[in-house]
């Protein structure tokens, strides 16, 4: 049983209701989605979105309300909105020490990771020396350790080099946690690029290194913004090492910092909410700068070229 092909409307020629009525019957195409399609798959994707907008949106609705007690009875907030909290806290708290301290530790860690995961990565993937697998399994099992049994040893290391209360003792610790997965994440990655531009590098007359610097990382720089973004908000908001290592109420970062608004007897969950509001922009700002690459390197590490 044959169907009929509908005619197509082609410019110039005559529209009947006939053919109008014909055009409309058109079949869907293999690969097209429907009218109910579409709009059963937008409709989805809306409630998605207003489910994962829901949370900041009660939290800054929260951060309005002026008493500590205000997020038990959120309904009377609407009648006595302020912006109370935030002068409060940018100008009788800790804010900008924190946001000082979490700037030098998270910046700190996104270069000195990511530059050690790339050239981890890069070696792995181009250079086939003995045990080069392994390797790259013995930075995985690294990860499956939990951070209560880290705990004690990194302590140890840190007060016999002098850097408890240090940024850089803490710097240190995050590369630790974070150099691993961005090496499986850029030694991927790396594995995309051709292999002809280190061979035509080193008819150029380059070193490795010159190959790896001026011709791969440029290449590379949505694996690289995909590193640094994971980097940038793993120091940013960890909690355990930092409270643990940082003795100084200046150089709490902005996680640890928090926790200064509960203790046992009292708790400013205003305060903590205006807070959290603040500290979301800096992270919103970092992702602006890499969001250009932050999906082509996501998915490119995927497959192998």
């Amino acid at each position: 049983m044959s169907t009929a092909t509908p005619p197509e409307i082609k410019p110039g020629s005559p529209v009947t209701p006939q053919v109008l009525a014909a055009s409309r019957l058109r079949p869907v195409r293999r690969g097209e989605r429907g009218p109910v399609a579409s709009l059963v798959s937008h409709g989805i994707l809306t409630v998605a979105s207003l489910i994962a907008f829901f949370p900041v949106a009660w939290l800054v609705y929260l951060s309005l309300g002026p008493d500590k007690d205000d997020y038990l009875h959120p309904g009377g907030i609407w009648s006595k909105m302020t912006f109370s909290n935030y002068s409060f806290v940018l100008q009788h708290t800790e804010f900008f020490d924190w946001l000082k301290s979490s700037l030098i530790v998270s910046l700190g860690t996104t270069v000195i990771g990511v530059l050690i995961a790339a050239t981890t990565g890069y070696a792995v993937s181009r250079m086939r020396f003995p045990g080069y697998k392994k390797f790259m399994w013995v930075l995985l099992v690294t990860q499956m350790f939990p951070v209560a049994v880290l705990m004690v040893p990194m302590y140890q290391i840190l007060s016999d080099l002098q850097l408890i209360d240090s940024y850089l003792g803490l710097i240190l610790v995050y590369c630790s946690t974070v150099v691993p997965y961005c090496a499986w994440l850029l030694k991927g990655y790396f594995d995309t690029i051709p292999f002809e531009i280190d061979e035509a590098g080193r008819v150029d007359g380059l070193t490795p290194f010159g190959t790896f610097a001026r011709l791969i990382l440029p290449l590379a720089k949505p694996g690289l913004a995909v590193a640094a973004f994971y980097s940038f908000l793993t120091a940013f908001g960890e909690v355990a090492f930092a409270s643990t290592f940082m003795l100084s109420d200046t150089k709490y970062t902005f996680a640890v910092g928090l926790q200064t608004f509960v203790s046992e007897h009292d708790a400013q969950r205003n305060l903590m909410a205006a807070t959290a509001v603040l500290i979301a922009i800096p992270v919103s700002a970092f992702f602006y700068l890499v969001q250009k690459n932050l999906v082509t390197g996501l998915t490119a590490g995927g497959t192998k070229g």
